[in-house]
């Protein structure tokens, strides 16, 4: 269940490229403050996944609604 959960969230991601260092931006715009800058996309992917991972254990552990 979690798992799916994370894969509809992560669908919801949007990425840009920023021109002043060439690196990637992505976030989930549903989801405050979970965002990534990584130098390639791959890397920013990954990394954002991990920030959602992080995201929803601790909304979680403090009984915090999850959203969509």
């Amino acid at each position: 269940m979690i798992i799916e959960y994370l894969k509809l969230a992560m669908r919801k991601a949007r990425y840009e490229k920023l021109e002043e260092d060439d690196s990637f931006y992505g976030e989930i715009p549903e989801f405050k403050g979970v965002y990534a800058n990584e130098a390639t996309l791959e890397e920013c992917r990954n990394e954002l996944k991990s920030v959602l991972e992080d995201w929803v254990l601790f909304s979680v552990s403090k009984s915090l609604p999850l959203r969509f």
